[in-house]
């Protein structure tokens, strides 16, 4: 057989597995995970009422009378690019945002429904709230739903495991490898389109760069460039957080990142008391509780710590819990030339403090120490989990790669569980160093633990609440507090202060060593909520406390 001949089978057969539409026809026209075309029977009304009730509803604003004219021309722009983002999140998540909220009658479970982005409650360990519907997929829409972890392993294509790839069948069904940017074409496009438009109105340089460099990443998939600009984003009153970007609902291989947007106004005062905590960093890097091989790496100085308020939520940072802080970038290699930065949103931060912390402690904690429950402790402790997270190691020491690639899908709750306690133990030793003057740290430590009943509500099914109940066990277990007999928790200072050390040195090492097997363990028998704590969170249940919050946002909160 000829040359030609053996091209011209080839192409033949590549021909016969693949549609000649283009991908994002295909797309679109993709089922998803749930099937299309049946009426969907919601739960009982009481039920998704009580559900619908775990939210408190928050209206988010900012003052912006120190916007120049520019800038407020240019947020408009900022909020279409970030209902693009919500958009495609729905399709990540579940695929027909129309076609699967058109099957919900009532009008109560398409509410709950579109605050979840879809037919699993993410404050209930993803309890399907629609009858009819079985459990949440682990890969969300990212792979078809029956790939079997044996065909995704034999699928010969590097860029399988990309964080901006969907892994999707062919016509004779085998896999192929879809870029974000292919399937999601048109309204990529069109988000960068109106990126570009914003950065033509930039006045501030960084911003104009960023916003740039950002619209191409999405038409490209290449997002390292970008990350970079806007590590040197420093000065502007206008933050945009936009792109696929955390990959928590990934609970398949824990790799493929979620569409989203924040749209931030910068807290110039707040954001100047955060500045000097940046250049800390390699300084407490060297102090880690751990032996100094699990602690060589030098975490970038050139970090940024700011507070915003943030006026818009889309996508993934939508879904369920809200986030009241960004430590990004996520890129291993940014991380280590430049560090990150880290954005405290205070106005949702105080939201949850005032209508959730507030109550859960009046509950939870022992009357004598209910005094040191304080907005700058929680603000501190949020502020310094993400100043956490570029702390430590970030490749393992046996030279194979990173610490992500070597934990897979039990990465994210280890490093949830690394940051939150090294932030407390950053603060204990911010306060030893005189670099905090403000309160006691003892407002830290049972603000913390006052904290750990809030976040625990959303369920040990996220990397956030498998986190919460590692810290919480290993406190249990080493005495950090007491629980009294009318039911309310007592912290130990000294005992806590040792707890907190001994845990960071082990995440520490656990990552170091990149030791998959052992961290599974872990978090199998650790991350899980014991019998007596659902005793007392179903305590606040009884009180209607709620769990969350959910957002009246958009452009005319803003007055635009």
């Amino acid at each position: 057989m000829t040359v030609a001949a053996v091209i011209s089978m080839l192409a033949l057969v590549a021909g016969c597995c693949k549609s000649n539409k283009s991908e994002e026809e295909m797309e679109n026209k993709y089922q998803g995970v749930i099937a299309p075309g049946k009426a969907l029977q919601p739960a009982p009304a009481a039920e998704v009422a009580k559900r619908l009730a775990t939210y408190a509803t928050v209206r988010l604003t900012a003052d912006i009378s120190h916007l120049s004219d520019k800038e407020k021309q240019l947020l408009p722009l900022l909020f279409e690019a970030a209902q693009l983002m919500d958009d495609i999140y729905w399709q990540q998540a579940i695929g027909n945002k129309e076609a699967f909220l058109s099957g919900i009658g009532d009008e109560a479970t398409r509410k709950f429904a579109e605050i979840n982005y879809g037919p699993w409650d993410r404050l209930n360990g993803n309890e399907s709230f629609i009858e009819g519907i079985g459990e949440k997929p682990l890969g969300a829409n990212f792979y078809p739903v029956d790939m079997t972890k044996e065909e995704f392993d034999s699928l010969k294509n590097p860029d399988k495991t990309s964080l901006y790839t969907l892994i999707r069948r062919n016509e004779d069904s085998s896999l192929r490898v879809v870029w974000y940017h292919e399937a999601y074409a048109s309204k990529i496009k069109k988000a960068a389109d109106l990126l570009k438009q914003a950065a033509t109105l930039a006045e501030n340089a960084g911003l104009k760069k960023y916003l740039e460099l950002r619209a191409e990443a999405l038409l490209t998939d290449k997002y390292q460039e970008s990350d970079f600009a806007w590590m040197e984003m420093k000065t502007s009153n206008i933050d945009f957080v936009v792109g696929p970007i955390e990959n928590y609902e990934d609970a398949l291989y824990g790799t493929k990142a979620a569409q989203e947007a924040f749209i931030l106004i910068k807290d110039v005062e707040w954001s100047n008391r955060l500045a000097h905590f940046a250049t800390l960093l390699p300084e407490l890097q060297k102090g880690l509780p751990v032996d100094q091989k699990y602690k060589n790496e030098v975490p970038g100085s050139d970090a940024d710590l700011n507070a915003y308020d943030v006026v818009y939520y889309a996508g993934d940072c939508n879904s369920g819990s809200k986030t009241i802080a960004i430590n990004l970038p996520n890129d291993e290699e940014v991380q280590l030339k430049k560090g990150s930065r880290k954005l405290q949103l205070k106005n949702a931060m105080k939201a949850k403090f005032e209508k959730i912390l507030l109550p859960i402690s009046g509950i939870l904690i022992d009357e004598s120490q209910r005094g040191f429950i304080k907005f700058d402790a929680f603000f501190g402790n949020t502020m310094f989990h993400e100043v956490a997270h570029g702390l430590g190691i970030k490749n393992t020491l046996d030279g194979k790669g990173t610490v992500r690639e070597a934990l897979k899908e039990q990465y994210s709750a280890l490093e949830e569980a690394k940051a939150d306690i090294l932030g407390l133990y950053m603060v204990t030793k911010l306060y030893e160093m005189g670099e905090l003057k403000d309160g006691v740290v003892m407002d830290n430590y049972v603000t913390f633990m006052a904290g750990i009943f809030r976040s625990v509500r959303f369920g040990a099914a996220s990397a956030h609440g498998k986190a919460n109940m590692l810290t919480f066990a290993h406190f249990a277990e080493n005495g950090a507090f007491t629980k009294q007999e009318n039911g309310t928790y007592l912290v130990n200072f000294d005992k806590m202060k040792l707890a907190v050390e001994s845990l960071g040195g082990m995440i520490l090492a656990l990552q170091g060593e990149g030791d998959y097997n052992r961290v599974k363990e872990l978090i199998l028998t650790k991350s899980v909520i014991p019998t007596q704590l659902q005793t007392d969170l179903d305590k606040l249940k009884g009180a209607s406390i709620p769990v969350d919050i959910v957002f009246e946002q958009g452009k005319s909160e803003l007055g635009l």
